[in-house]
């Protein structure tokens, strides 16, 4: 996948108004946002909270011509938004996800969860 360094950001602790990368998937021709989660997920209101108001970030980004202005050429291509998580979705997230993912399906934005395991 070919990255964009200008798009990653540090870690930090508060990364709601944040996108941590934006890359082109050759593979698939999609323009791919990739949101880090290295958190454990604990089931609180406050974490799902915290992952919609990520998820609006980066929809946002996409639909309200920002990304357009940014990348015209990379904001013609699919979209998909790629959660890698060092550690598997809780239940109450994956429900969250679920319910994220049908609805940007409209939007024709793929959601993907990818947990990266430690060996």
């Amino acid at each position: 996948m070919d990255t964009n360094p200008e798009a990653s950001n540090p870690p930090q602790t508060d990364r709601t108004g944040s996108i941590d990368i934006v890359a082109h998937d050759p593979k698939t021709d999609e323009a791919v946002l990739v949101m880090n989660e290295s958190r454990p997920w604990d089931g609180s209101d406050e974490r799902l909270h915290d992952l919609q108001e990520r998820f609006n970030c980066y929809v946002s980004f996409l639909l309200d011509g920002e990304f357009a202005e940014w990348n015209p050429e990379l904001a013609q291509k699919r979209a998909r938004i790629e959660l890698r998580c060092a550690h598997i979705p809780d239940e109450r997230a994956i429900e969250l996800l679920g319910k994220i993912r049908d609805q940007l399906a409209h939007q024709e934005i793929d959601v993907q969860v990818v947990v990266r395991t430690h060996q």
